[in-house]
């Protein structure tokens, strides 16, 4: 494991850093969590332009689409960088971090220059159409139905948790295609305009008071079939390359770690509990055992290597430790931990605020179980969970 930079790479992160003081301020303890809004909006899409014109959008991807033609340690190096700073990226991460590279992957020529440019200068917006109400955390359980008609699609159903949905230009939908195919077998993922009849977004109200979920409804939405990504029935395919780009983007939590709590502590006196100590402690080295682990993930990019399965673990650590470390400063709080007003509430209710988001980071981007389901067979090697549906077709399952 090597922890420093090639001399490429220093001179790199000094390039970075230079752009990045030119336009934006450095993070504080006053930079909002999770902001959100028309101003956060509009100043997102400013940024993303910015961050194209400078030849730091998706740095990966080839000049002819708008990114750098850089390597996977250049853009390791710019994401450290960038989260030093008070940069507004959240309306992007989905669709830049993983529809458009799904586009990329499955699309037509057409399709990649109509789309992957404007998405990278920040001029359009996408979401992520999986998830449906009965089908929990099973992706290949969706009933949103996509049937022929000429050369057309007309699709009927209903999505989910889709975040940005109400502000997205674009979305990837999986739809079942063939109900006489096993759940798995009888997908296809298409290209859906968000603004076209038909489709309606509606924000979910959620505890933290934010509304960047939605549930999102199709009636009659007709769709080209040129707008098709992958074969007929491969959308699970399709689907499981959009998951495992899912995986590594929501893989940090965006909450206080040790540090934060540590601070609080020191200032309420919390210090001198010895129990808290130890949990401390565990956080500690939680943290610094998966610091570790993604300095092996830089080591192999900066080596010219493909990462290995050490990244399924990431949410697994950070979306459980962000939740304990909320839950056990609002303990410290004792009664006046319920309340939750950002103005007399000690870091701006940022423990508050975060607890009632760590629940959602633990669902989103595949459940705690499953990602221990894929860690335990496709890293350990274990035997798979007996599926008893898994040959059966999709219109024979019993549903409910």
């Amino acid at each position: 494991m090597d922890f420093n930079d090639t001399k490429e790479e220093a001179e790199f992160r000094v390039e970075a850093r230079s752009f990045l003081e030119k336009h934006l301020k450095p993070k504080d303890a006053n930079s909002p969590r999770r902001p959100s809004g028309e101003d956060f909006l509009k100043r997102a899409k400013e940024w993303q332009k910015t961050k194209a014109e400078g030849g730091f959008a998706q740095i990966t991807w080839p000049k002819e689409w708008g990114g750098r033609g850089g390597s996977s340690m250049q853009q390791v190096i710019w994401n450290q960088e960038e989260s030093k700073f008070d940069a507004p990226t959240g309306p992007f991460t989905i669709g830049l971090g993983m529809c458009v590279p799904t586009v990329i992957a499955f699309g037509s020529d057409e399709h990649k220059k109509r789309y992957v440019e404007k998405a990278l200068r920040g001029e359009e917006i996408w979401c992520q159409l999986f998830s449906e109400p009965a089908a929990g955390s099973d992706v290949a359980g969706v009933k949103t139905r996509a049937i022929k008609d000429g050369d057309e699609w007309v699709i009927n159903g209903q999505k989910v948790w889709t975040t940005g949905a109400h502000f997205s230009d674009y979305g990837i939908v999986l739809t079942r295609t063939d109900p006489k195919a096993p759940k798995h077998k009888g997908l296809t993922m298409f290209i859906v305009d968000m603004h076209q009849q038909g489709v309606e977004a509606k924000p979910i109200h959620q505890a933290s008071g934010g509304r960047e979920f939605n549930e999102v409804y199709f009636t009659d939405v007709r769709i080209p079939d040129s707008d098709r990504l992958g074969e007929v029935g491969d959308g699970w395919k399709v689907a499981l390359v959009t998951l495992m780009n899912e995986r590594l983007a929501v893989g940090g939590s965006p909450g206080p770690d040790w540090k934060e709590i540590m601070e609080y502590a020191r200032d309420t006196g919390s210090l001198s509990d010895q129990a808290f100590r130890e949990k401390l402690a565990d956080w500690y080295v939680a943290a610094q055992g998966y610091s570790l682990t993604k300095f092996r993930t830089q080591t192999a990019l900066s080596r010219g290597g493909t990462p290995g399965p050490e990244n399924s673990i990431g949410k697994i650590i950070t979306a459980n430790q962000l939740q304990d470390i909320c839950n056990s400063a609002i303990e410290m709080q004792d009664h006046y931990g319920i309340m939750n007003d950002t103005d007399t509430m000690p870091a701006n209710a940022l423990f508050q605020q975060s607890f009632m988001w760590a629940p959602g980071l633990r669902i989103a981007g595949g459940t705690d179980e499953i990602l221990k389901n894929i860690i335990a067979e496709r890293v350990l090697g274990l035997p798979q969970d007996v599926r008893v549906d898994k040959k059966v077709p999709f219109d024979e399952l019993k549903q409910g």
